[in-house]
């Protein structure tokens, strides 16, 4: 029997929607790239409002690109991250070529980022050793379910879902374990 996912997921294709649903029982509204037609996010908007969004994109550049329009435009949205190294084949990066169990567990985590406070500051951060080690901030992004991202994206994205400096600690001290 497949998992229902209440929500409705935002992808960018065709082939997206085909390898969710070989697996799950959900419904999709694919972007169709980046170009992001103003029809597309007035549906996305109001699927919103009616049973939720997640969003959920290629682990590359023009996923990041869809994902901060549709946040931009839907900051209540939730998002789905996969690393890039569970959804690629030798030549192509996608969705569609994960895993049941990979697509799960990326769904399984879902994040929002609506968080206005802010719980860390840009100094912290840095002390964290979050800028400049790609390594330890790659860490914490996958810890957290934020998606690979650089350091400002990183740092946005943990104050929007308000990490703060001890939650912060928390994770880096469990990392090291």
């Amino acid at each position: 029997m497949k998992r229902k996912i209440k929500e409705i997921i935002v992808v960018e294709g065709k082939h997206d929607t085909q390898r969710l649903q070989q697996y799950f029982e959900c419904d999709t509204i694919e972007t169709h790239g980046k170009s992001l037609d103003p029809e597309i996010l007035e549906r996305i908007e109001a699927a919103q409002k009616t049973r939720g969004i997640i969003v959920f994109t290629d682990p590359d550049s023009p996923g990041e690109y869809i994902r901060r329009t549709i946040q931009q435009r839907v900051p209540q949205a939730k998002h789905a991250f996969i690393e890039k190294e569970k959804a690629k084949t030798s030549k192509k990066v996608g969705i569609e070529h994960a895993s049941m169990s990979d697509l799960w567990n990326s769904l399984e985590r879902c994040v929002s980022f609506t968080n206005t406070d802010p719980s860390l500051s840009w100094e912290e951060f840095i002390d964290f050793g979050l800028v400049g080690n790609k390594e330890k901030r790659n860490k914490v992004c996958q810890e957290v379910g934020i998606g690979i991202c650089n350091a400002k994206t990183c740092f946005k994205r943990l104050r929007a879902m308000n990490i703060d400096p001890a939650k912060l600690a928390q994770i880096l001290k469990e990392e090291q374990s």
